[in-house]
């Protein structure tokens, strides 16, 4: 699902024309963005909360050459599912869908 049809289904769901979901969806963007950029945490009970983390610098393999890199330090942003998001997922459709080494669901045709 990519933007697009994330503000299909909202319009759909909430009985709003597009461009009002549009504009819904990207306010709503704006606003975790400007959160998450003065360093606050956000939590949406059920969905999930979304923090800022610090990671340090650290050596990392380029998988290509195989070579030694310096990865640099930098702020990252993390997201942990809710309790309601993490049951609705987990289900046996899902499960059956993706491979053991796989993270991504197969595609529905």
């Amino acid at each position: 699902m990519n933007k697009g049809d994330l503000i299909d289904k909202i319009a759909e769901k909430a009985g709003l024309k597009k461009a009002d979901a549009s504009a819904a969806l990207n306010a709503t963007l704006e606003a975790i963005t400007s959160a998450l950029k003065d360093g606050e945490k956000i939590t949406l009970v059920g969905f999930g909360s979304l923090d800022v983390a610090y990671r340090s610098a650290r050596k990392g393999i380029n998988p290509s050459t195989q070579k030694e890199i310096k990865i640099s330090d930098k702020v990252t942003v993390k997201f942990k599912a809710g309790k309601e998001l993490a049951a609705a997922v987990d289900n046996k459709n899902l499960k059956g869908s993706l491979k053991k080494d796989d993270k991504k669901p197969a595609k529905k045709k």
